[in-house]
């Protein structure tokens, strides 16, 4: 599995922490969520799998509460993992995430989670805004799929 960001840490224990995240494309633009705390930061909308939950259902919870969208799943990209802090849990985390490329199909709310925003950029706004290195990559990966002939 590609390893992306930060090399870990010697002696440092880390939790492995999957989850799913999915890069949503409709008419040209790329919807991601801005989340304000604890670091302000454009990214791919999802997060962690809950134990005994099933990826695509965490995919469908966390884009609804990221954004307010429902979507529809198309395909797997792919899954990486890296190492970092998670302040907001207080926790050196080994994150397992896994990208799909999904469409937006219906807004139904504001985002439900605190301190997130929807926001639509275009691709080379998002290939620039998006805060993870591997995120930027992936949605290279899911543009150059939807631009093949």
């Amino acid at each position: 599995m590609r390893r992306f960001g930060q090399t870990p840490t010697s002696g440092q224990k880390y939790r492995r922490r999957p989850g799913v995240y999915c890069i949503l494309l409709r008419e040209g633009s790329v919807l991601t969520t801005f989340q304000s705390n604890p670091i302000p930061e454009f990214q791919l909308p999802g997060g962690g799998i809950d134990q005994g939950e099933h990826p695509i259902t965490a995919l469908h919870r966390e884009v609804r509460e990221e954004t307010g969208w429902r979507i529809k799943v198309q395909k797997r990209l792919g899954c990486y993992k890296r190492f970092t802090y998670m302040p907001e849990y207080d926790l050196w985390a080994e994150k397992i995430c896994h990208i799909y490329l999904a469409r937006p199909v219906l807004r139904l709310s504001d985002p439900t989670e605190q301190g997130h925003e929807a926001v639509w950029m275009h691709p080379s706004a998002a290939l620039y805004e998006l805060a993870i290195d591997a995120d930027r990559f992936m949605l290279r990966v899911a543009l150059n799929i939807t631009t093949r002939p």
